[in-house]
């Protein structure tokens, strides 16, 4: 097989290589599987350069989320969930690879009519997403949903769960194209946070369409970002803000005597962390999403203003996803689908 494997850490993802390893044989309690496609994170950026808070021992190769294909099922398994030809998404280590090895909990089936493009970026966007709206901060028909970085992998998918719930979205993004993704959607409105007054925007939008409490301001925010304490100089009465992560880099403080003014509610989310501490949660999470994508409320968030083809485009994904210039999720084609339904097989490319 063919593989992005590390024996140390590197400066950046430009310093990666394409290498050639021996595919793995089936395991007593892992699927092997044929990758088609990788989604690209901001943890693998991380990793490659020694900062993630996990980091495997070498040699290891890099990536974490797929969608591919069962080649084999687990030999010791009696009654696998999946057989071979299934179309499988899911995330384990060694995804920037031509194949893996990965359990049956870590593995769902390919929705209905998607690609392995769009859902090989579906397993870790879509349930921090859900999991926070709908578990943390039971979002409801008519709450007002401020979703920070609404044009990133994350954003987006929260950006279509609150209008799934019946939600109105205010999102913010630093560019027009961005901020045209978000409302393309599903977002209501759309604000530039790099103008220092988007609080103000916010509470202006809220004061002419909304009445009672709601005209102070927002009832939820979802922050992947760091902007809680701006935020709360845009919320209403009770309002949930949900601390999904900090990509601006910064860890904030925030004034909590204006969590007690307002009565809000700081509420974290570590979705990673559900499979050891909530596991039934896991599965009624996953529920939610299918049936939003059943019903045709939810649909994949692949970048596609740029197309990256073959592990040798990894990096050049990897680079253009760590200079936030992307939106949605970053996915690259181990295996371009379309061209091998022409005839044209991937070692041609």
């Amino acid at each position: 097989m063919r593989a992005i494997q590390l024996t140390e850490y590197v400066k950046g993802p430009l310093d990666l290589k394409v290498t050639e390893l021996p595919t793995p044989s089936p395991s007593p309690d892992k699927y092997l599987i044929e990758i088609h496609s990788a989604g690209t994170n901001f943890f693998d950026l991380l990793q490659i350069q020694g900062k993630y808070q996990q980091q495997p021992p070498f040699p290891w190769i890099s990536g974490m989320e797929f969608a591919g294909t069962v080649l084999a099922t687990p030999t010791a398994a009696k009654n696998p969930r999946f057989k071979p030809g299934d179309r499988v998404f899911g995330a384990n280590q060694g995804a920037y690879a031509t194949h893996i090895l990965a359990p049956e909990q870590s593995l769902l089936p390919v929705p209905e009519g998607w690609s392995f493009e769009d859902a090989a970026g579906l397993f870790v966007t879509a349930p921090t997403s859900y999991g926070g709206l709908v578990h943390r901060a039971n979002v409801q028909q008519g709450d007002w949903v401020l979703v920070h970085a609404a044009a990133g992998g994350v954003g987006l998918a929260a950006v279509q769960i609150a209008k799934a719930r019946g939600a109105t979205v205010i999102a913010t993004a630093g560019t027009e194209r961005k901020r045209q993704i978000a409302k393309d959607f599903g977002a209501d409105y759309a604000v530039d946070y790099r103008d220092k007054n988007w609080p103000e925007v916010v509470k202006k939008l809220c004061e002419e369409h909304r009445t009672g409490n709601g005209k102070a301001g927002v009832d939820i925010v979802y922050d992947p970002v760091g902007m809680i304490d701006q935020s709360l100089k845009c919320v209403a009465w009770n309002a949930r803000l949900l601390i999904i992560g900090f990509a601006a880099g910064k860890i904030e403080k925030v004034a909590l005597n204006r969590v007690l003014l307002k009565n809000v509610s700081l509420v974290g989310l570590h979705w990673g962390q559900y499979a050891h501490f909530e596991k039934e949660t896991v599965g009624t999470v996953w529920r939610g999403i299918f049936d939003l994508i059943s019903q045709g409320k939810f649909r994949g968030t692949a970048f596609k203003d740029e197309s990256f083809v073959g592990l040798e485009s990894v990096p050049r994904a990897l680079n253009a996803l760590g200079s936030r210039d992307t939106w949605g999720k970053v996915v690259v084609k181990v295996v371009d689908d379309d061209a091998s339904k022409s005839g044209i097989t991937q070692s041609k490319l």
